[in-house]
């Protein structure tokens, strides 16, 4: 048997750019790119995420269906042409869509989040998956979905939802687990959620509006929105983007 540690040593260690569509098409492109704009796609598809990575890096990818597969970064169509849909590359139910796809960075910690508000922490190192049919890691019924996975940063998470209310509590109110349905973030009457940003409470919370400045609430500002995970929260401060992202 190849031991895996040997297999990974054979490979090149080379700059590609990983790119997603928006309809689930892999490739990587060599070296990282800057200008992204020059990229083209299939009829009807559009560029959905893209990340620098290494030849050597694993790739992660996060579905709607709450799994999570493993791609080493090698192991990635090149960039001529459009790629693979992911569904030729892993066991991907065809109902199940990316959520997002980042290289692998085992002392992480991530945020993951259904559209219902359920979520949850869980390691990095402990959501990787070993074969094509990927691991399951957030347990959603449909309707319901996956719909963020983020690091872990700061201290507290500010969420919004649908309903443009926004809620800031602190993370030590989110349990660390392996797998799961995670609890509820915040409370809706209808919608869901719609985003969510880990942040440093002292260093405040920032967002960018449609013509890209940067907006900081303090501490002290924040007061009205800071209260019980689970709870409706208020609605957003002014200035906050139309699109109810924080950008």
């Amino acid at each position: 048997h190849d031991r895996p540690d040997i297999a990974h040593a054979m490979i090149e260690r080379e700059p590609v750019t990983v790119v997603v569509s928006e309809k689930g098409w892999l490739r990587a492109m060599k070296g990282h790119l800057a200008d992204l704009s020059t990229l083209t796609f299939k009829e009807g598809d559009s560029l959905k995420l893209a990340f620098h990575a290494q030849t050597t890096d694993k790739v992660l990818v996060f579905t709607t269906g709450g799994k999570f597969y493993t791609i080493g970064a090698d192991r990635l169509p090149g960039g001529r042409g459009h790629g693979e849909p992911i569904r030729i590359i892993v066991d991907m139910d065809n109902d199940q869509d990316i959520v997002t796809a980042f290289v692998h960075d085992p002392k992480r910690k991530l945020l993951l989040a259904s559209h219902d508000a359920n979520g949850f922490i869980v390691p990095e190192e402990e959501v990787v998956a070993n074969t094509r049919k990927g691991k399951q890691v957030m347990n959603v019924k449909a309707p319901d979905e996956a719909k963020r996975c983020i690091p872990v940063t700061g201290d507290h998470l500010a969420i919004v939802g649908e309903n443009r209310k926004m809620l800031v509590f602190a993370l030590a109110e989110i349990p660390e687990m392996g797998r799961g349905k995670g609890v509820r973030l915040q409370k809706y009457k209808d919608g869901g959620l719609l985003d969510l940003k880990p942040f440093t409470l002292e260093t405040g919370l920032s967002w960018q509006d449609s013509a890209d400045r940067t907006f900081t609430r303090s501490r002290e500002e924040l007061a009205e929105w800071i209260g019980a995970r689970a709870s409706a929260g208020r609605m957003v401060p002014k200035g906050f983007p139309r699109t109810g992202k924080f950008g």
